[in-house]
């Protein structure tokens, strides 16, 4: 094991004896990943915000129940993918969510050879362009894609059948592609 996870390790200990300077050091190593992860669902950053320090509350009080089966990392991730997804869920119960219907358009034709900061705001644009997916498109190719999640995962945490979630997928993928492509005139 490396250093690091043994240090992680010797600090989850200390967090399970409620010693505060280790939560912090838990924290601050892992917030910004998680409010990322917890932005990409929620699409509101005051929302993600708040999602992932729910999400830290919950690993905290929870923490005897992880038993080092995975990553602490992705353990913690677990939850906030299940947080955000709630969250998410209970915002679209509430109130109708209307898409702009504004397209950003980008072809690889047009970016031949691509310097680091063109490249760079090609993912931006790809990243905002997934923002106006259908909803169940964007979720799934956001764990499918950017948190790297398995059909059977992505089946479990949407709670979708296998079917369901390769479908989905595929159809989100052709989906973006349109998006991204350029307009015919």
């Amino acid at each position: 094991m490396s250093q690091v996870g043994e240090h992680t390790e010797s600090l989850l200990q200390l967090c399970l004896e409620g010693n505060q300077r280790a939560q912090l050091e838990i924290y601050n190593r892992y917030y910004k990943a998680m409010y990322n992860t917890a932005l990409r669902i929620v699409k509101n950053n005051a929302e993600a915000e708040d999602v992932m320090q729910e999400a830290f509350l919950n690993a905290f009080t929870k923490l005897h129940t992880f038993k080092g089966e995975v990553a602490f990392g992705a353990w913690l991730k677990r939850i906030v993918i299940n947080k955000s997804l709630f969250h998410y869920r209970k915002q679209q119960k509430k109130n109708e969510v209307t898409l702009n219907d504004t397209l950003y358009k980008v072809s690889d034709n047009d970016v031949p050879e691509a310097t680091h900061d063109e490249t760079e705001r090609l993912a931006q644009r790809v990243l905002e362009t997934m923002k106006l997916l259908k909803d169940n498109y964007r979720i799934s190719l956001t764990l499918h894609l950017i948190e790297g999640y398995d059909y059977e995962e992505i089946c479990s945490v949407m709670n979708i059948s296998y079917a369901n979630c390769r479908t989905t997928i595929s159809r989100a993928k052709e989906s973006l592609r349109k998006k991204l492509m350029p307009a015919k005139l």
